[in-house]
């Protein structure tokens, strides 16, 4: 079951857009650590944190960039 939940979360998201792809990667940690808390997948709560907060560090990037366009 935990092998289904990787593909589904496992979707590359082809954009040039930092602040989307934050979200995006935000989106897929949520979806990977609730999977492996449902089936007891320690391994996969621990990717799906990971991937949490890769996407809040570039959310912070990005919020970074827009500090010093303005």
């Amino acid at each position: 079951m935990s092998r289904c939940a990787n593909e589904y979360v496992g979707v590359i998201v082809v954009s040039g857009d930092e602040k989307t792809q934050s979200k995006v990667e935000q989106a897929k940690g949520k979806v990977k650590e609730a999977a492996g808390r449902t089936v007891g997948n320690e391994r996969l709560e621990a990717e799906g944190r990971a991937e949490q907060a890769k996407g809040d560090a570039r959310q912070a990037k990005e919020k970074i960039k827009d500090v010093f366009k303005h």
